[in-house]
C-alpha cells in the first residue's frame, strides 16, 4: 500500500539587499520597504489553497528560506507562523529553521525569531576571507559573520547551521582550509559545506571566474573532510556535516522521498495522494504576479515511470542505509521494476544490497550522476501490474 510520508512546510521569501553573482535562487533586489504584513497575507492565502492536498496530516518541519527571510521583522515572522499554526497542525516538537544573512541581523532580531517559535537558525556565512566575500557579492565581512554565530550560539535554539562554500575564484587549499578551521572554531552544531557551481542565468554563468581545478577540489574535499571529521563533525549527505544528533531533520524529510508543501513565490511541492498520486507543484515566481493572487504556476503528476528516478536521487545523497521497503512504500512500484537496475548498481561495486537495505558505496559516491543514470526507467518496460495499490 503506498504510505504517507512525513509532510514539512517551506515557506519562500523572496527578497535580498542585492543578488550574489553566483545565486540561482529565487531571489529579487529589494526595492523600498519590505512588503511585510501584504505578502504574508498572500503566503497565508497560497496556504489555504493547497490545503485541501494535505488532509488533516500534521507538519513535522518547517523552514523559512530565501531570499534573505531575515529581512522579515520578528513581528512579522510571529504573525506568519501564528497564521500558518491557526490553518495546519504543526507538531509541538517540529523543528522550525529561519535563514538569516550576517549582514541584516542583530542580537534583538534573533532574540524576537526565537519568541516567534524559530528554533533553529542557519547562517550564509560562505567564507571569511573579505576579499572572497566581496567577489561573492556578500554584504557582511568575517566580523559581522562571527558575531551572528556568536549570537545563534547564545540563544537557546535547538540548533543552528553554518553555510559555507569551497572552490571560491582564485582560492588556494589553505584559503578553503582556513575557512574550514574558523568554522570549526565557531562550533555550530550542523555546517553545510559545499562546492561553488556555475550555474546559467547568473552573473557568474555569464561571466565564469577563474575556479580552481579539478585536482585542486578532489584535495580540498579530501583534507577539508578529514578536518571536519577530526572535529567530531560526522557526513550524512553530500555536502552536510553535524554533530551527533544535529542533523537537519526538514532536509533529511526531502532526502527521504518525504512530502512537504511550498508556499511563497517559485516554492515547490511535492505531495502524495491518498489515491496513489504523487503530486509535484511550482509557484507562481515573481513577486509581482504572485502578490496579485496568480499562486500556482505548474502542477504535475509523477509519472511511474519517473518515480524510481525521482526517489533515487534524493535517497542516494544521505550516507545512511536506504531501507528496501521504503521504496515500495513511497513510490507505490515493485522492487521487481528496478531489478535490472539494481544488478547492474551491485556489479558496478556503486551499490551493497542486504535483505532489509541498499547502501551507497563510495565507487558510488564518487560516481553519483552514472549510479543515478541507471534507474532512468524505460516507460516500456512498466505497466500497470507494476504499480502498489493506493491506500484507500
Amino acid at each position: 500500500m503506498l504510505k504517507l510520508p512525513k509532510l514539512s512546510l517551506y515557506i519562500h521569501i523572496p527578497w535580498c539587499v542585492q543578488r550574489c553573482p553566483y545565486c540561482d535562487f529565487n531571489s529579487h533586489t529589494l526595492k523600498g520597504e519590505v512588503p511585510h504584513q501584504e505578502y504574508i497575507n498572500h503566503l497565508l492565502a497560497d496556504l489555504n489553497a493547497d490545503l485541501p492536498l494535505t488532509g488533516d496530516r500534521e507538519v513535522s518541519t518547517l523552514f523559512i528560506g530565501g531570499g534573505t527571510p531575515s529581512l522579515f521583522s520578528p513581528e512579522a515572522i510571529q504573525a506568519l507562523l501564528d497564521g500558518v499554526r491557526s490553518r495546519i497542525c504543526v507538531a509541538d516538537d517540529a523543528e522550525i529553521t529561519l535563514e538569516a544573512n550576517p549582514g541584516s541581523i542583530e542580537a534583538d532580531r534573533f532574540s524576537g525569531y526565537l519568541h516567534a517559535g524559530v528554533n533553529r537558525i542557519s547562517i550564509g556565512v560562505q567564507s571569511f576571507n573579505s576579499e572572497k566575500l566581496i567577489r561573492l557579492g556578500r554584504i557582511h565581512g568575517p566580523e559581522a559573520a562571527k558575531r551572528s554565530v556568536h549570537l545563534a550560539a547564545n540563544l537557546s535554539l535547538r540548533s543552528f547551521n553554518l553555510d559555507l562554500m569551497h572552490g571560491l575564484p582564485g582560492q588556494s587549499l589553505a584559503d578553503a582550509l582556513d575557512d574550514l578551521g574558523q568554522a570549526i572554531v565557531l562550533n555550530p552544531p550542523h555546517l553545510s559545506w559545499y562546492q561553488l557551481t556555475i550555474e546559467p542565468n547568473t552573473l557568474f554563468g555569464a561571466c565564469p571566474p577563474p575556479l580552481p581545478d579539478d585536482d585542486l577540489l578532489w584535495e580540498i574535499f579530501e583534507q577539508g573532510h578529514k578536518l571536519l571529521s577530526t572535529a567530531g563533525y560526522q557526513q550524512y549527505e553530500i555536502s552536510a556535516y553535524a554533530k551527533q544528533g544535529y542533523q537537519c531533520q526538514h532536509n533529511l524529510n526531502y532526502w527521504r522521498f518525504g512530502d512537504y508543501l511550498g508556499i511563497g513565490c517559485g516554492a515547490h511541492s511535492k505531495l502524495t495522494c491518498t489515491d496513489g498520486r504523487i503530486l509535484r507543484i511550482v509557484k507562481t515566481k515573481h513577486p509581482r504576479g504572485f502578490m496579485q493572487g496568480k499562486y500556482r504556476d505548474k502542477e504535475n503528476e509523477v509519472r511511474l515511470e519517473d518515480r524510481a528516478f525521482e526517489f533515487f536521487i534524493n535517497r542516494f545523497r544521505l550516507l545512511e542505509p536506504v531501507p528496501r521497503s521504503d521504496f515500495v512504500n513511497y513510490t507505490g512500484l515493485k522492487e521487481s521494476t528496478i531489478l535490472p537496475q539494481l544488478e547492474a548498481a551491485l556489479m558496478k561495486g556503486y551499490l551493497q544490497e542486504t535483505s532489509e537495505y541498499w547502501q551507497v558505496t563510495q565507487q558510488g559516491q564518487l560516481f553519483y550522476n552514472l549510479l543515478l543514470e541507471l534507474f532512468l526507467v524505460d516507460e516500456s518496460l512498466l505497466n500497470a501490474s507494476d504499480a502498489v495499490p493506493a491506500a484507500l
